[in-house]
């Protein structure tokens, strides 16, 4: 099994898997190549800033889109690449070749392969391959996810709260430690934003806060204004 990926200064680079899987640092490693436009798509291919890694992020597709938002948003992500890597092994009668859309680092180093899909069930081609893809991967102590639909709430609740994930909308150290005391105990949002102060100031930090994890709300329902909201410590 080999591993072909960028190196620093951009030249392509062919190494063994096992050895590269443990010394490469995939997740700063740029695309290999950038995804098509394809006529038809609602969604073209874009960027994504994260706000784990301060980088921006390349998706190809709704359904990746989707995903690099989430784990964006994932603690256990620390890392997180798209397309940094193609693995290449011999099949019965040729070379085989697959490119997972996504390497992530979790926050314990280990590593992760993921493809993202829109539909609910594998095709027996990607079922074939997520199989191959998952052996190669726990071989060198890796993971392999197949990330597929997400419930509709919880993604609207959370593509608004990324419109907050950038640390501009952090406020400063005593509006930080005002919501935390606001939402001590489980409160409705608009009571805690208004212990501490003008919404237009309050709220853009209070969202910010929720995208953090600092405060929690229950993400599987809608967000109204009457909903409870939480501090980390409250748990």
């Amino acid at each position: 099994m080999d591993v072909l990926f960028r190196a620093a200064g951009g030249a392509a680079e062919c190494s063994r898997w096992s050895s590269a899987a443990a010394e490469v640092v995939f997740e700063s490693c740029p695309p290999l190549k950038s995804f098509p436009v394809r006529k038809g798509k609602r969604l073209a291919p874009g960027w994504w800033w994260s706000a784990t890694t301060g980088r921006l992020v390349h998706y190809g597709s709704a359904a990746m889109r989707l995903h690099v938002m989430l784990l964006d948003r994932d603690p256990r992500v620390s890392g997180l690449a798209a397309r940094p890597l193609e693995l290449r092994w011999h099949g019965p009668s040729e070379v085989r070749a697959h490119a997972p859309q996504l390497m992530l680092r979790l926050a314990d180093g280990q590593g992760v392969l993921a493809d993202c899909t829109g539909r609910g069930e594998l095709s027996r081609r990607q079922r074939s391959l997520a199989a191959v893809v998952g052996e190669v991967c726990a071989a060198v102590g890796w993971r392999y996810w197949v990330l597929g639909p997400v419930d509709s709430i919880y993604r609207r609740n959370v593509t608004w709260l990324a419109g907050y994930r950038h640390p501009r909308h952090h406020g400063d150290r005593l509006l930080a430690v005002a919501l935390q005391e606001a939402f001590a105990e489980p409160a409705p949002l608009s009571e805690g934003v208004r212990r501490v102060g003008d919404p237009l100031l309050v709220l853009p930090a209070l969202f910010h806060a929720l995208w953090a994890g600092r405060l929690t709300a229950d993400l599987a329902a809608p967000v109204h204004e009457r909903m409870p909201v939480w501090a980390q410590a409250a748990e």
